[in-house]
């Protein structure tokens, strides 16, 4: 076995390129489909722990999977809002604690979360530095927004204007940077969260005056009084909260107008629970939900698409074995002579086939340790990109 093994070894060592080749060719059709199983796995994973960690979600009427998608992973949009009176509502009954959230606009790329403390403690979130949101205007930074980005607390974040051009639209909000929660492995390590009235000022729907000297262009005055001027909205309005002007802060219209994207609801028992959703089905305003149901409902969708995926990625190792056997036999054929050497100093048949045997070991070997090491390092890589 040893002088096979030696002479198996000696020969691919003299043929670098083309064990090289070989090695590469079984590397990338061993790395590539093993690769999306072990990705597809972990995401699975983390996406059914965040459903079954949120028992129930209500929105406005509209689709199910955009209410999930948006409510639970921050992507997209709800094609209507609910507002602050009807989390109010929902949460009335008594039957569970209900969060709301206003997910609109981002900051820096990142989802802007405006929600309350109540959320923090729902999914047990802690500040690694600094303090959750305590005032108009303070943020909070999820783990990964925070490396990314490289900020800390008391550090300044500007919200991004989706709107460039349009010079109808609101000013971009400077908030400062409260704290920096612990790593949570979920989609709230790459948002950016700050209280309800921090994300409707955001919005566009509050804001502050600026205060006006005794010399004030008059077409700029609001109102005058006690030795103070106040502009109207011809004047720019604050794009940073600050201590000297957050006593200015305010919002038109009542509880009714302002928007709520999603609320999660958390029962105290599976009961409290069942009987609410019966209630918020009755009411044709509202889409309830429960995560996970319709996240089963969302890979039946996927899983589909993923079995056509699954059956190319059979094929094109089929074909790359079948050329892989080609090249063993081209391989074979050339050797002709060589094996007429070994068979005339003495090496059996079986010596012969033996060292063929260990070559193509040696090659599948070094493939697969080469695709086991791309993929630890991809996964790695990548699961430190998306919090995987």
């Amino acid at each position: 076995m040893i002088p096979a093994l030696r002479l198996a070894w000696r020969y691919l060592a003299y043929h670098k390129v083309r064990t090289a080749i070989l090695v590469l060719a079984v590397a990338l059709v061993g790395a590539l489909p093993l690769a999306v199983q072990v990705l597809i796995s972990r995401y699975e994973d983390d996406l059914v722990r965040r459903a079954d960690s949120t028992p129930l979600v209500a929105g406005a009427a509209g689709s199910r999977f955009d209410l999930l998608l948006h409510s639970l992973y921050f992507r997209g949009e709800p094609a209507r809002a609910l507002s602050l009176a009807d989390a109010e509502r929902i949460g009335a009954n008594g039957l569970g604690v209900a969060i709301p959230l206003a997910i609109q606009g981002t900051a820096r790329g990142a989802p802007l979360v405006g929600t309350t403390l109540d959320y923090f403690t729902f999914r047990g979130l802690v500040p690694a530095e600094g303090t959750l949101p305590e005032l108009l205007g303070d943020a909070v930074l999820g783990a990964t927004v925070a490396r990314e980005l490289g900020l800390a607390p008391e550090d300044r974040l500007i919200t991004d204007s989706g709107r460039l051009y349009d010079i109808g639209s609101t000013y971009p909000l400077r908030l400062r940077v409260a704290g920096v929660l612990v790593r949570s492995g979920s989609p709230d390590d790459g948002a950016v969260f700050v209280d309800l009235r921090t994300a409707w000022v955001a919005g566009g729907l509050g804001h502050g005056h600026e205060e006006l000297g005794a010399g004030a262009d008059p077409a700029l005055v609001l109102r005058q009084g006690e030795g103070r001027v106040t502009a109207n909205a011809a004047v720019r309005e604050y794009t940073e909260i600050t201590p000297e002007n957050i006593a200015s802060f305010h919002f038109h219209g009542g509880s009714d107008s302002w928007p709520v994207t999603a609320v999660v609801v958390v029962p105290p028992d599976a009961r409290s629970g069942t009987i609410l959703k019966a209630r918020l089905e009755a009411d044709e305003t509202l889409e309830p939900i429960v995560p996970r149901i319709v996240l089963d409902e969302t890979f039946e969708i996927v899983f589909r698409v993923k079995r056509f995926f699954d059956a190319n990625t059979l094929l094109v190792t089929a074909s790359t074995a079948l050329l892989l056997a080609l090249v063993a036999a081209l391989g074979w054929k050339i050797r002709e002579r060589e094996r007429e050497t070994l068979f005339k100093i003495g090496a059996g048949r079986g010596i012969i086939l033996k060292i063929a045997a260990i070559e193509l070991a040696l090659v599948l070997a070094g493939g697969a340790a080469l695709a086991g090491g791309a993929v630890i390092a991809l996964v790695a890589w990548l699961g430190s990109r998306w919090g995987l």
